[in-house]
């Protein structure tokens, strides 16, 4: 028949796949931040603004730092998650 085969896990082990999916989660966190809440935030925010009737223009103003500044938000929510992750798959 089949003989089941024991699967040691060490601390190694562990160690790299908890730091693989730490580094697979902060690049899919970076992405999230980046397009969806800055980028197409960013775009909705102005096109409400714009329709609104008492026009604001800090909301535009926001809007538009939000999509300049979309890059900058991804690195900065995907970098500390990934620090972690590389140390720990090292």
């Amino acid at each position: 028949m089949f003989k089941k085969k024991k699967i040691k896990l060490s601390f190694n082990t562990v160690s790299a796949i908890m730091g693989s999916l730490l580094i697979v989660g902060g690049i899919l966190l970076g992405i999230y931040v980046g397009v969806v809440v800055m980028f197409i935030g960013g775009i909705v925010q102005i096109i409400d603004a714009v329709k609104a009737t008492p026009m604001i223009p800090m909301d535009i103003a926001i809007g538009i730092a939000k999509i300049v500044l979309c890059e900058l938000g991804a690195i900065i929510a995907g970098v500390f998650i990934l620090m972690g992750g590389i140390f720990l798959a090292s």
